[in-house]
């Protein structure tokens, strides 16, 4: 897993009728874009995370 600041992490829902959590990733705290990541959720609350395997990185769209 690999992402930069401003990239998305999307943690998909477990069960059925669970909505998946998106949170922008404010900071990139392990080596080379690895995790831990801390990351701000769409209602301002911000947390430590270090993903697994149900959670994907959605990279920003760099615009030239």
């Amino acid at each position: 897993m690999h992402a930069i600041k401003g990239d998305q992490l999307v943690q998909h829902g477990r069960v059925v009728g669970e909505h998946d959590k998106v949170a922008e990733i404010v900071e990139v705290m392990g080596q080379d874009g690895g995790p831990p990541y801390r990351v701000r959720f769409e209602d301002g609350h911000e947390a430590v995370c270090s993903p697994g395997p149900d959670s994907e990185i959605r990279h920003r769209e760099v615009q030239l």
